[in-house]
């Protein structure tokens, strides 16, 4: 197998601060509950502090969701079955069956009934529906605040003995009134792909279900479809926002991809997707009035060229015809025609005798175009009735804009890149057999991806089967830029009516391997290690900075169209980024490809970080469908199928396979189950050894023959995934739970960056399961799992006052966390309100000071907060209040005196005690020194010290005091003078 690699040089890791580090969304210890709605400015104040403590050379760390522990409650014939999140960042080790950290106490009604610390969920016996369930974190000995009061589910009959039971979350949807199309068609609308994220920033998330007309169209169909519209949930069905995307977004799977993520970082997530005029969103209160209500802002230059949000681009079968009447009249203009790449004429494009002068006339390309519906076309295939193409979308202005999550509010529009250029003529769209305007030019994909390792990027891509097209985006929360924008230029065709243009290069020298080996679908991974995502284009792979790091190819075998004949691996429907083989190092990808006779392998399981063949096999057909997962847990890693079941190491496991539809991680035992049922069949959950787990009764899946569920994904309670369907009215949405009790112990895999853009994507054309960074089957090992865990909270501090000022003790925190600490931040906050001191301190040092000129007189309470690679700790239990009156901590009015004792030269130390309380007193001069405990307010403490000769020269004497009041230690220091003495 042949793999042709272009990439940029690096210069090796980059230095990030632990102030940078700080800023990831990792929650600190204990923080169950995220504060809502802070500003990107408010987040650093609060986590990214301490710059002063000093830089370390590590890998960017992703910023993700500050989630809440997501505690969900099931009654069920035997009690109630308990799930909750574990936090990536209360994960600190692994055990044989799951990972050590936070251990959690569990409160029915305000009492503690259990402590679990094997895995994330309970079943308690003794309690019922009417019960109230809270969970708290316990971390070094230490118990956190109590989770936010379970959200009760309905359970559902577990059905046979031995299998998993499930419990639903149900949310009621609010349906779109039906529609008519401009050709009397009447369509209605089922709720269809759904994604999931925090839009609020409250820790929980919301719901952005897609609703689908019923006559939404492949691209490749001819008609009308109906509008598309957005809607964003909470959990109990409150309406936050409606996005119409309007007439000119033609509905279908390949057109209406919706990015919704926390893209910068402001703990509340935006919507991305493709846009037009006459794109509008609306936003709800609380009680369902409408708050905000607002088309897309046009681009000046679109308004200066009369575009409006009331304009409609969509094409009938006459207007077709007239589009087509404007394109022949241009045909001898075309760069293409001029520089002789394709024919001078139609007719010679159409095989027929010339009759027409050129520049043709309207009349003239009239004539052409009726020939070439009439005539040309029909004589390719009997399919090609142009005559009735209608529906589509070739011309007009195409935006991409970012709404507010929570509101719908438009944030900033921009035109979408690149744009369709043509109607398809230059994609190849007039080129085969099959006529399909429209068709390779409108196939769009997006996605999420960590292009930097740290801030998520918007992906939108246009186009795979030839010109393929790439752009990212990032998000400052004000203003989009374009990170890169890869483009492989368009595949040179000798006669755009008669050539394929498949399987060639594109004109780019960079990006032209990246044509035809793009899928209906794209994935987002870290396939070589370097801590930043990269883009899996189906066979090929784009490197984070947009370059390409590799395109597979192989060699055609015998019996296929060209045998010895180096091919792409080419374009296919289904396609699994995952650590497939844990034997073998990083990820592997896992393919199917439906060239057919052109296609050198029907599927392939290739390395990720090369794109090199590890086993695969010529089938000679379009190998349409294909699936990887642990159904077989006495078999290593995960199992492979698509004409027939591999292991990961490509021992052939029989020619039964299970469905391909889509995977789902139900069980309590780590293995992977699918999901089966198309259109109007009820879907199922099966094992491959156990045979139906779950019926989804009066439910349905969606997009077509694919029978996709609305979302899989781990949304609520533990690390195992949710069904997410729609009743079969769509008049809700059904979240199924599995209430089957495990003992593993995992972290979110929202946690996971892979997973989380994985789910975030989940939506795009064909959806496709999301698959962790790490091996996650039976036999996985969890020391494996990779940790990002802060240091654990220091315990309270101590606090003292002496004349220099402020100082603050500490010892280290019970555990360094996962990775070493890199300083400490130490806050003097005012009692009663005011603004905050803060200083940083390195690793080492277990003490600060606040300088007595910094500090204004008043009462501080001080916190210190551990900061290592993978973030900041909670912050410690404040200390002791101190209290700054501007002078000497311990007032005393002290003085020194020479005096003569029997011919020998004494100082006289006197200290009267003027703080109003009780202070330790020590007296020192001439070397001696003397201490007076307890000297209580109004006394004095007095020392006299004898020379031993009969002159002293003039000098100092000092007084210290020490109080200790409340836990807190006051210290002052006196100088005080005595004069020159002789007693001769």
């Amino acid at each position: 197998m042949m793999n042709r690699f272009k990439r940029a040089s690096r210069a090796g890791l980059v230095g990030v601060t632990a102030a940078a580090l700080a800023l990831t969304a990792a929650p600190a210890a204990f923080a169950a509950t995220p504060a809502a709605a802070a500003t990107p400015a408010t987040a650093a104040a609060e986590t990214g502090a301490g710059a002063e403590v000093g830089a370390s050379t590590a890998l960017a760390t992703p910023r993700l969701e500050a989630l809440d522990r997501g505690l969900v409650a099931a009654p069920t014939t035997d009690g109630v079955f308990l799930s909750w999140r574990l936090l990536k960042s209360e994960a600190y080790g692994a055990s044989e069956t799951g990972l050590t950290g936070a251990d959690f106490a569990v409160y029915r009604d305000g009492t503690k009934i259990a402590d679990v610390t094997d895995s994330t969920n309970l079943r308690d016996p003794d309690g019922t529906a009417a019960s109230a369930y809270t969970v708290a974190p316990v971390l070094g000995g230490h118990e956190g605040p109590q989770s936010e009061k379970a959200t009760t589910l309905t359970s559902r009959d577990a059905g046979e003995a031995g299998k998993a039971g499930d419990a639903v979350a149900s949310i009621p949807l609010t349906k779109p009134a039906d529609g008519v199309t401009p050709a009397d068609e009447a369509y209605t609308y089922s709720a269809s792909d759904t994604s999931v994220a925090d839009v609020d920033g409250d820790g929980a998330y919301e719901f952005i279900v897609k609703w689908e007309p019923s006559n939404s169209k492949d691209v490749s169909q001819v008609g009308y479809t109906g509008t598309v519209f957005l809607d964003t949930y909470e959990l109990d069905g409150t309406l936050l926002n409606r996005i119409d995307l309007g007439v000119n977004i033609r509905a279908g799977a390949h057109y209406t991809q919706f990015m919704v993520y926390d893209f910068d970082g402001d703990g509340r997530a935006e919507l991305m997707t493709k846009t037009a005029p006459g794109t509008k969103s609306t936003g709800f209160g609380a009680d369902g009035e409408v708050t905000n209500d607002a088309f897309v802002t046009l681009p000046e230059a679109d308004i200066a060229a009369g575009v409006s949000n009331d304009d409609d681009y969509r094409l009938s079968a006459a207007d077709y015809a007239d589009h087509l009447v404007e394109v022949f009249r241009g045909w001898s203009t075309r760069p293409e025609v001029v520089d002789g790449t394709w024919p001078a004429t139609l007719e010679e494009a159409f095989g027929i005798p010339v009759t027409h002068q050129y520049p043709l006339s309207e009349a003239d390309a009239r004539e052409l175009v009726d020939h070439f519906l009439d005539v040309y076309a029909p004589s390719r295939s009997a399919r090609n009735a142009l005559r009735n193409f209608e529906g589509f979308i070739l011309d007009g202005p195409e935006y991409l804009t970012v709404f507010d999550g929570a509101t719908g509010a438009e944030l900033q529009t921009i035109p979408y890149e690149p744009g369709r250029t043509d109607d398809g003529l230059l994609w190849g769209d007039y080129a085969m057999a099959r006529i399909e305007p429209g068709n390779r030019v409108d196939r769009f994909l997006a996605g999420v991806a960590y292009l930097d390792g740290e801030h998520p990027s918007a992906v939108f891509a246009r186009g795979y089967y030839t010109r393929t097209t790439v752009a990212a985006w990032d998000w400052d929360g004000e203003n989009l830029s374009q990170r890169f924008l890869v483009d492989s230029g368009f595949t040179p065709m000798t006669n755009p009516f008669n050539d394929s243009p498949h399987g060639r290069e594109g004109t780019s020298e960079e990006w032209g391997r990246l044509t035809t080996q793009g899928f209906h679908s794209l994935s987002a991974a870290d396939v070589d290690g370097d801590g930043r995502q990269e883009i899996v284009y189906g066979s090929a792979t784009i490197d984070d900075d947009g370059s390409l790091l590799y395109s597979s190819y192989d060699t055609l075998p015998e019996g296929s169209a060209a045998p010895g004949t180096e091919a792409k691996l080419g374009h296919g429907d289904a396609m699994h980024v995952a650590d497939i083989d844990p034997a073998r190092p990083g990820l592997e990808i896992f393919t199917v490809h439906e060239g057919a006779t052109y296609a050198p392998l029907g599927y392939a399981l290739r390395d990720a970080a090369t794109g090199e063949l590890i086993y695969g096999e010529y089938s000679g057909k379009d190998t349409g469908r294909g699936m990887v997962g642990d159904i077989d847990p006495n078999t290593p890693g995960l199992e492979t199928w698509a004409t027939r079941l591999r292991s990961a190491s490509g021992e052939s496991l029989g020619a039964a396979i299970p469905g391909t539809n889509q995977s789902i991680r139900w069980s309590g035992d780590l293995t992977t189950q699918i999901l089966n049922g198309a259109g109007d069949v009820t879907p199922t959950i099966e094992d491959w050894t156990r045979g139906r787990l779950l019926t989804g009764t009066g439910e349905r899946t969606n997009n077509g023959t694919k029978g996709t569920a609305n979302l899989v994904a781990d949304v609520l309670g533990d690390w195992r995934e949710e069904l997410v369907l729609r009743s079969a009215d769509s008049s809700a949405l059904n979240i199924h739970v599995s209430t089957e009790v495990t003992t593993h112990k995992l972290y979110t895999l929202m946690h996971d960056p892979q997973y989380r853009v994985e789910v975030a994507r989940q939506n795009t054309t064909y959806n496709q399961p999301s698959y962790t960074s790490f091996y996650l089957a039976s036999d996985m090992s969890f020391a494996d799992v990779p940790l990002a865990a802060p240091p654990l909270p220091v315990a309270a501090p101590g606090i003292g006052v002496d004349s220099a000022g402020v100082n603050v003790t500490w010892k280290a925190p019970a555990s360094p966390g996962t990775s070493a600490i890199t300083g400490y931040r130490v806050t003097l906050t005012p009692v009663g309100g005011g603004d905050p001191l803060e200083t940083t301190v390195g690793a080492d040092a277990l003490r600060a000071s606040f300088a007595l000129a910094t500090v204004p007189a008043g009462s501080y309470t001080a916190k210190v907060v551990a900061v290592g690679d993978a973030g900041p700790s909670a912050a410690s239990a404040p200390s002791a209040t101190a209290v700054v009156t501007g002078s000497q901590p311990v007032r005393l009015a002290a003085n020194a005196k020479s005096q003569c004792v029997n011919g020998t030269a004494h100082v006289a130390v006197y200290a009267y005690n003027d703080s109003g309380r009780p202070a330790d007193v020590r007296l020192s001069a001439l070397g001696t020194d003397k201490k007076v405990t307890a000297v209580a307010a109004g006394k004095a403490a007095y020392s006299l010290v004898g020379s031993g000769a009969a002159a002293i020269a003039a000098g100092t004497a000092s007084v210290t005091a020490y109080s200790f009041v409340d836990g807190v230690g006051y210290h002052s220091s006196y100088s005080v003078p005595y004069a020159a003495l002789s007693c001769k």
